[in-house]
């Protein structure tokens, strides 16, 4: 596996209670970055778009 750059929302504040991001060309991986060296979530890039297409949606 490549090593992973993981990211976090330009909307989160500074602190540790955040949802991260990293990306490849094949796959959406998802962590809490309370929890850095712990397992996180491995989605497809068509189920990570529904998860956000769902997210957005909740919010209107």
């Amino acid at each position: 596996m490549p090593e992973l750059h993981w990211k976090k929302s330009s909307y989160s504040p500074d602190g540790s209670n955040c949802v991260e991001i990293a990306t490849t060309p094949t796959t959406i991986h998802i962590r809490d970055s309370k929890n850095p060296t712990g397992p996180h979530l491995t989605l497809r890039p068509t189920a990570w778009t529904g998860f956000l297409s769902l997210a957005m949606a909740a919010t209107r």
